[in-house]
């Protein structure tokens, strides 16, 4: 999608994603709602979801798409780099990625964004996929980290 096309929808849903986080106190239902409104509204975006961060533990929380990896091995793979970097990872071309994790052979490319609770604190990761190579650039990065920050206020 071409940037400014790409911008101008992110702006449209970062303000109807916060408008009805503004309708429940309740971090699941915000969290799912998010993913449900990007994963259809977005171009390309093939799987979109949470892994929630669990004792080291990074497991699959709420998600749109095929059916995902339960949990993620430990300081592997785009969430937990996105995780231990504490800053969103973009890979053109999963297959290129050291360490990838494949829990569908038809990704391509992928976003992950780590989620910061107010006090910084790391909870878990938005991940999304996508069936096309390059899909995800800056601009993805900045306005899904706009997006997930919408999830504590």
């Amino acid at each position: 999608m071409e940037t400014s096309k790409k911008q101008g929808r992110y702006k449209r849903l970062y303000q109807q994603i916060g408008e009805l986080q503004c309708k429940s106190n309740d971090l699941q239902a915000r969290m799912a709602t998010m993913c449900a409104i990007l994963h259809y509204k977005m171009e390309g975006f093939f799987w979109t979801g949470v892994y929630a961060l669990h004792h080291d533990r990074l497991i699959v929380s709420l998600y749109q798409g095929p059916v995902a990896c339960m949990e993620l091995p430990k300081d592997q793979g785009v969430c937990w780099n996105a995780i231990n970097q504490r800053a969103p990872v973009i890979v053109p071309d999963v297959t290129l990625y050291p360490g990838h994790i494949t829990c569908d052979s038809r990704s391509k490319s992928e976003i992950a964004i780590p989620l910061f609770k107010p006090d910084q604190t790391i909870y878990g990761v938005l991940d999304i996929d996508s069936n096309k190579p390059d899909t995800f650039d800056e601009t993805d990065a900045y306005w899904l980290q706009k997006i997930t920050a919408q999830l504590h206020k």
